[in-house]
C-alpha cells in the first residue's frame, strides 16, 4: 500500500504500509519476548492430522455425515489461519525529501511506525495522508513518530 501526498507548504509524501511475516521486537514486548517458535504449530498440525485420520479411518460404513458439518469443519479448520494472516503487524512509513519549490537542500523527514491488521493499516494510511494534506506532518498523536 503506497500513497503519494502534497502538504500544504507543497512537499510530496510517500506514505506506505508494509507486511511484516515477523512480530517486530519493540521494547513493550520484551517481557513476553518468549516464544517457542514454529515448533508448537506444526505438533498441533500433525496431531490434528493425526486424530481425523483416525476419526475416517474407524468410521462406520453405513454412517452418512452431512455435507454441512465437512463444510463447517473445513471453515473451523481455517478460521485460525485466515486469522493470523489478517492479524499480521505493517509497519508504516512517511516520509519526504524534497523542499516546496524544489530547492536543493530541502529538509527530509521520515516517521515510523507499527500497527496490528491489514483493516487497521488501510484506515490509518487514510488518516495519515488526509493529516499531510491539511497540515505539514503528521499528527503526533498517531501511530507514525518521527525519527531522527
Amino acid at each position: 500500500m503506497t500513497r503519494q501526498v502534497r502538504d500544504v507548504n507543497g512537499r510530496l509524501w510517500t506514505v506506505q504500509g508494509t507486511l511484516e511475516w515477523r512480530t517486530p521486537a519493540t521494547e513493550d514486548d520484551f517481557e513476553h519476548d518468549v516464544a517457542a517458535g514454529y515448533v508448537p504449530g506444526v505438533v498441533m498440525l500433525v496431531l490434528i492430522t493425526v486424530l481425523i485420520v483416525a476419526l475416517v479411518s474407524w468410521m462406520p460404513v453405513d454412517v452418512v455425515v452431512p455435507g454441512w458439518l465437512i463444510v463447517l469443519l473445513v471453515l473451523l479448520g481455517l478460521f485460525f489461519p485466515a486469522r493470523w494472516a489478517v492479524r499480521r503487524p505493517w509497519t508504516l512509513i512517511a516520509e519526504t525529501g524534497d523542499s516546496a519549490e524544489g530547492e536543493a537542500g530541502g529538509s527530509s523527514e521520515r516517521w515510523m511506525g507499527t500497527i496490528r491488521g491489514y483493516f487497521n493499516a488501510r484506515s490509518e494510511i487514510s488518516r495519515i495522508a488526509k493529516e499531510i494534506s491539511q497540515d505539514t506532518s503528521p499528527s503526533y498523536e498517531g501511530v507514525l513518530k518521527p525519527l531522527t
